[in-house]
């Protein structure tokens, strides 16, 4: 085993004088092509090419001298350092910082980065990525080859998103580039990059220094200007309480039960297919998940904007109707399906989100989608759902609601 692991984290500027000194005790330094070219790796010592950390992790343990691992920016954000102190390679790690590619891009592009949420795109998480912009205005991307830029883009086509594109932060080719996400997959793009995606509603466009937030990854609207779930629709409609909503009845106890069997989250794509007052799409967006809310009324479509807009979340309304307006939708991870029958949850699960959730007013009509869905390969759940709204000044009922839950899980 090593007797002693240094992790260094480098961001172009010179090494500080516990790295150098680190570096020239090493017998083993493992890092990129650029790391191993620094004049301070000590000629004689064992260099690997950072590929797999885990293979360079495997090698060092069973190296007999002093190693260092270089890498790009903050080693313990997003970075080597959790590999290397997983327990079955049994080593004892000490870390250099430096500062992190996304501090660094940030900084290049002049803008605050508390309130912006950050993930890592790569063949597994690139869509999941892709879906954590859709949701939110401001979005910092550590990309990997094949999951880049251009990647990002085209997944995002439709949704209209600035890109401030920050190439080999630290080194003489370092490049920031500000384009518009339709412009960006006609680029090629130096590899490592971070990608700074804005826009949306709530993407800190305004202009003053009374926004700032309080809670990092949060835009400064958090909390909502409402407390609480599945709320009544008035809430999301800003209409007067006592009026009729628009559309029909709605029922909170009904959206409530939905949103519990879908478990909306972060990186998850939503369609509300018949989003109707945008209730639905508004929670599951409040989630943290990306909402894609199909209707067909043009007036419906314009109050789920407004509800968003209100909720301070990102919703992408797509006028239409189903299942025809579903063909050239992204790939969804849950459905909710809140109008359009058999042929809609059947071209739903034709799709093979994760879950399907809807619900039916009879009970042909609920063993109707039950089969469908089991058909499809899915396992059905079904609850009767009664729920009884009281008139607390006389203690009578007010109204009175009766449905069929059903709610399919992929097997």
């Amino acid at each position: 085993m090593a007797d002693r692991v240094t992790v260094i984290g480098w961001d172009g500027s010179p090494l500080t004088e516990a790295a150098r000194a680190a570096l020239g005790a090493a017998t083993l330094v493992a890092g990129a092509a650029h790391h191993l070219a620094l004049p301070e790796v000590p000629p004689g010592a064992e260099r690997i090419r950072l590929g797999s950390v885990a293979l360079a992790a495997r090698r060092i343990a069973g190296h007999r001298g002093t190693a260092v691992v270089l890498a790009d920016g903050d080693p313990g954000f997003f970075g080597v350092v959790r590999t290397l102190r997983a327990p079955e390679y049994g080593l004892e790690v000490e870390v250099v910082p430096a500062v992190s590619s996304v501090a660094a891009a940030f900084a290049r592009a002049g803008m605050p980065w508390d309130d912006a949420q950050i993930v890592v795109a790569h063949g597994r998480t690139l869509r999941r990525a892709v879906n954590v912009c859709r949701a939110h205005p401001k979005v910092a991307v550590l990309t990997s080859p094949g999951a880049g830029p251009a990647e990002l883009a085209l997944l995002l086509e439709g949704v209209h998103r600035t890109f401030v594109i920050c190439e080999a932060l630290g080194t003489d080719r370092e490049r920031v580039t500000v384009l518009t996400s339709d412009k960006v997959a006609d680029h090629v793009w130096r590899d490592p990059n971070v990608v700074i995606v804005v826009g949306g509603s709530g993407s800190g466009a305004e202009t003053g220094t009374d926004r700032g937030g309080w809670l990092a990854g949060r835009e400064p609207t958090y909390p909502p200007p409402v407390r609480g779930w599945a709320l009544p629709v008035a809430e999301y409609t800003g209409q007067d309480p006592a009026a009729p909503p628009p559309g029909g009845r709605d029922s909170a106890q009904l959206r409530a039960a939905q949103l519990a069997r879908l478990g909306p989250r972060p990186g998850d794509l939503l369609w509300d297919i018949g989003a109707g007052s945008g209730a639905v799409a508004v929670e599951a967006a409040r989630f943290g998940a990306a909402v894609l809310a199909v209707e067909r009324d043009a007036a419906a479509c314009a109050r789920a904007t407004a509800a968003a807009r209100r909720f301070g979340v990102q919703l992408q309304v797509v006028q239409g109707t189903a299942p025809l307006a579903l063909e050239d939708l992204p790939e969804p991870d849950l459905v909710r399906v809140g109008g359009g029958g058999v042929r809609t949850v059947a071209a739903c699960a034709d799709r093979r989100p994760e879950r399907i959730v809807t619900h039916a007013a009879t009970r042909d009509e609920a063993e109707a989608v039950g089969r469908v869905l089991a058909d499809a390969g899915y396992a059905v759940e079904c609850a009767l759902l009664q729920s009884v709204e009281l008139d607390t000044g006389a203690w009578t009922e007010r109204e009175r609601s009766v449905v069929f839950l059903l709610s399919g899980s992929r097997m």
